[in-house]
């Protein structure tokens, strides 16, 4: 190992909504963070690795932090909050187009106690005038010390690889923690899910809120190298199970061609997916039910 090679973790934080996902999947190349235009898509940590010749980044995309609404919002929120101490560099990304907001305060309350360099990424420039930058830079600067602010627009990625260069300077010298090849630290199992997860968001629109989670049931390779996965949909009524269904099965027919793409380009491989949809009254706020569906937490 090169002793001049560095590596560190760095978490991104925002406001629900910021493009923090989006950023993930250019920075890594291939989709991991599951992406909606809905707030609050992404609900537990999702680490993406990004392997140069002389440095490692390992990124971790957080929940939008929000004020939380049920046991399933704290569970978000406190795995946010809980990245800040733990990392060697934070970028707190927010939306160019929508500007300062109560959210971006809470944040930055939270920021003003940690010790880790704060960088502010000013996302989404592509929907803005030039000219409306500075004063959005300047209202920030008044409002935090950071170690530097990016505009970016990480749909285009504009300016991503000067940001990907300023973050090296900042990083450790360290070892390489993953393989070269290695994009993600979560299992293929909780990538599928995800991947299921948001068509259903992206296909309902407001009929289907965040009251739902897909667990797969069960994955079986056959000779044929041809992947068998069998998934349920969670969701909390029976009016939105009609939804998810749709007329004579429509809509879960829909939901799962598109999935199934992104599986397959996920795996290499030919794959048939087979959706149920099951109702659990009220999950987001059972305990045993969010650690049954992934979100493990100490204290919850």
């Amino acid at each position: 190992m090169d002793e001049n090679f560095k590596s560190g973790f760095i978490t991104i934080i925002g406001r629900p909504n910021v493009g923090k996902s989006t950023f993930l999947n250019r920075v890594i190349g291939q989709k991991i963070a599951i992406m909606s235009d809905k707030p609050q898509t992404t609900r537990n940590k999702i680490q993406g690795v990004l392997t140069q010749e002389d440095a490692q980044f390992v990124f971790i995309d957080t929940p939008g932090i929000h004020k939380p609404k049920h046991r399933l919002g704290d569970f978000m929120v406190k795995l946010a909050e809980d990245t800040l101490n733990e990392v060697d560099a934070i970028l707190f990304m927010i939306n160019a187009d929508e500007g300062y907001g109560k959210g971006d305060q809470f944040i930055l309350d939270r920021l003003q106690r940690v010790k880790n360099p704060v960088f502010l990424i000013i996302n989404k420039i592509d929907l803005i005038h030039p000219d409306e930058l500075f004063p959005i830079i300047e209202l920030y600067k008044e409002k935090c010390e950071f170690e530097e602010i990016i505009p970016i627009s990480a749909l285009q990625g504009n300016n991503v690889d000067h940001l990907l260069g300023v973050l090296k300077t900042h990083l450790p010298k360290g070892p390489q923690y993953y393989p070269s090849d290695q994009v993600t630290d979560h299992p293929e199992r909780f990538i599928m899910s995800e991947l299921i997860r948001e068509k259903v968001l992206q296909m309902t629109r407001e009929e289907i809120p965040h009251s739902i989670a897909v667990v797969i049931e069960n994955i079986e390779k056959r000779e044929s190298n041809a992947v068998f996965i069998q998934a349920t949909i969670v969701t909390e009524r029976k009016t939105q199970k009609g939804i998810l269904i749709g007329k004579q099965g429509s809509m879960l027919k829909n939901i799962g061609k598109e999935a199934r793409k992104d599986i397959e380009a996920l795996l290499g491989t030919k794959v048939y997916l087979e959706l149920w949809v099951k109702v659990q009254k009220d999950w987001r706020n059972k305990q045993s039910q969010l650690q049954e569906f992934g979100f493990r937490n100490d204290e919850y």
